[in-house]
């Protein structure tokens, strides 16, 4: 059976509804990212035994959270020994802004799956980009490399838009696919 890690840090709770739903759609398994930066043991253990990881992280100030920085400079350890060589990686991030940069973050996972060996996949989702088109559509911020979700800065997680999350779902399940036919 393929083994999905999504790792991830949130601040307010909405990042962590992305992760929910992304390891929804892969039938992985989540991994924390602490207030403090920190992965658990058990953690790391997982993302060693994963096939494919996903990383999430709100986008702040147009990068990851310095929390996730931490994690992502922690990494080194299975870097060095390349323990993660050649393991499908995605990400995927929200922030309160359309644009907000959103961009630069899923680029930071990208040089990091890159620097680990890793075999990056994108959402292989269409854009909903018609006058017909609705926000709560599918893929509506028109991201290939990952989910991207938007959230007003006075929305809690439970307001988050349901294309998104619906995004973050298929984009997990994508992932799975696509990293159950590489290991076959």
């Amino acid at each position: 059976m393929t083994k999905v890690a999504v790792v991830f840090h949130s601040g307010y709770g909405h990042t962590l509804r992305m992760a929910q739903s992304v390891a929804q759609g892969a039938g992985g398994e989540l991994v924390a990212i602490d207030a403090d930066g920190n992965v658990s043991d058990a953690g790391w253990a997982t993302l060693g035994a994963a096939d494919a990881i996903i990383m999430g992280s709100p986008t702040y100030m147009g990068s990851v959270s310095w929390q996730f920085k931490k994690f992502a400079d922690a990494s080194s350890k299975p870097w060095y020994s390349q323990d993660w060589k050649d393991k499908i990686f995605g990400g995927f991030t929200n922030s309160a802004n359309v644009n907000g940069d959103k961009h630069s973050t899923l680029h930071y996972f990208m040089t990091l799956a890159m620097q680990h060996g890793g075999i990056w996949v994108g959402t292989g989702l269409n854009y909903n980009n018609t006058k017909a088109s609705q926000r709560a559509d599918v893929n509506y911020l028109a991201s290939s490399a990952g989910p991207m979700a938007q959230t007003a800065g006075d929305a809690s997680a439970e307001e988050m838009n349901p294309g998104d999350l619906e995004t973050a779902r298929l984009f997990g399940q994508r992932i799975a696919e696509v990293a159950t036919r590489l290991r076959a």
